[in-house]
């Protein structure tokens, strides 16, 4: 008798990163000089799935994001990159709106 025999693939525990952030007037210019090389560099990490910021278009002080990781690792090294990145002192300004899941 034949046996059959089934290879598994972990799941993998994708983390997702929704919400927006509040830019101040003040705040703005810095913000949009700096955006498109963030997005870059968090678009070139390992792990990273989808990363989307855009201003809003009824309300220019906000800016909508949606983040994908591969895992809970992935999202920790590119929040460690932040620290430590020009974005990460921007964006420390920002008032944050964020909502994550499947980190678990």
């Amino acid at each position: 008798m034949a046996t059959l025999y089934v290879l598994m693939e972990p799941k993998l525990s994708k983390v997702i990163l929704e919400g927006y952030v509040l830019v101040s007037d003040t705040d703005i210019a810095a913000v949009k000089r700096e955006l498109a090389n963030h997005i870059l560099l968090t678009r070139q990490e390992e792990g990273c799935l989808v990363f989307e910021v855009s201003q809003d278009s009824n309300d220019l002080n906000r800016f909508n994001v949606y983040e994908e990781f591969t895992s809970q690792e992935a999202f920790k090294v590119h929040q460690q990159r932040l620290s430590a990145a020009e974005w990460g002192k921007i964006s420390s300004k920002l008032e944050k709106h964020y909502k994550t899941s499947g980190s678990g």
